[in-house]
């Protein structure tokens, strides 16, 4: 039996539930599987002030050590790491322990140069904010990333998601199954899955017939309407439709419409069982050629190389979805 030695470094930001959803996670996997022992430590980085949370733990003392991993937690992007605390940190990095930041948390671990060439999940709220400011990391938009010795969730329920993919590092995926199901996850999340940014934000735009029409769009994935349906439903000519798109998106509706159903397409193929050819007549393709010829034609692979490459290189083993045949 092998005691792992995990701390949270919070700020007074955090919220009581990323701290709550990372200790559960472990405080599960403890409770489902007896032989597993993480021992967890709480260290506050600054003083909360009069107002905010009293979250758990002491004021950090001057070290930092002892921690296989640490944690960094902090819901708003912290000021300037203070000197004392940016030394100490830098010396546990040294030592091979290996550091996350979760939602917030990127941004001292960023300040300190610790995530310098390295891939790191930012919540969307922040990720022009961060990626000028630390042009040396590679942000993304992923819900976590686990490079190397930087384990990075961009906030939220990403928290669960990166604790499991832990979980399935050190002990297996039937754990983090059976933690997922305890705490009534619906599936286990892969880290590159990408963020659900709100629509106004994802199109950079508040034009009200452009929302329109992408909302139509997105609730009619299995039978697409056409353009002139769309244009009428909303209200404005095709040559409206169009012009609005090509303005707002630098693309037409039928092609908007077409990336939408294979970005669809491409999340069901890796999170469900269903065949090629369903999935396909899903997201509204008259048939498994054309489905296949229009996926390999944006994505650079065919659904099935697809999905096979995906689930070789996936963390979690997905064993109620078959392999495909012929």
């Amino acid at each position: 039996m092998t005691t792992q030695r995990i701390g949270f470094l919070i700020w007074p930001s955090t919220k009581a539930l990323t701290l709550a959803l990372a200790e559960e996670v472990l405080r599960v996997a403890q409770k489902v599987h007896p032989e597993v022992v993480y021992e967890l430590s709480f260290l506050q980085a600054e003083a909360p002030g009069e107002e905010e949370w009293r979250l758990p733990g002491e004021p950090w003392a001057g070290k930092l050590e002892g921690c296989q991993r640490l944690f960094l937690l902090a819901d708003e992007p912290p000021a300037a790491v203070g000197s004392s605390l940016a030394s100490a940190l830098k010396q546990l990095v040294r030592s091979g322990c290996v550091v996350g930041g979760l939602s917030a948390g990127v941004y001292p671990l960023a300040q300190l140069g610790l995530l310098d060439g390295y891939r790191a999940a930012v919540h969307w709220r922040w990720q022009d904010d961060f990626a000028e400011r630390f042009p040396k990391v590679i942000a993304t938009s992923h819900l976590f990333d686990w490079d190397r010795d930087r384990l990075t969730a961009c906030g939220g329920m990403s928290v669960i998601d990166l604790l499991l993919a832990v979980l399935a590092r050190d002990h297996g995926a039937e754990l983090a199954g059976a933690v997922s199901e305890e705490l009534v996850v619906e599936r286990i999340r892969e880290g590159g899955e990408r963020q659900r940014i709100p629509l106004q934000n994802r199109l950079g735009s508040s034009h009200p017939k452009l929302t329109q029409a992408v909302l139509l769009m997105e609730a009619n994935i299995e039978e697409p309407l056409t353009t002139d349906e769309i244009a009428q439903h909303v209200c404005v000519s095709r040559r409206q439709l169009e012009r609005i798109f090509k303005q707002y998106l630098n693309r037409v509706p039928s092609q908007y419409y077409l990336e939408l159903r294979l970005n669809k397409a491409r999340q069901m193929l890796m999170q469900t069982s269903k065949s090629i050819i369903q999935i396909g007549l899903s997201c509204g393709f008259s048939s498994g050629p054309h489905f296949s010829s229009a996926y390999r034609n944006f994505f650079g692979a065919t659904p099935r190389e697809d999905r096979n490459q995906r689930r070789s290189s996936s963390p979690f083993e997905l064993s109620s979805v078959p392999a495909e045949r012929g």
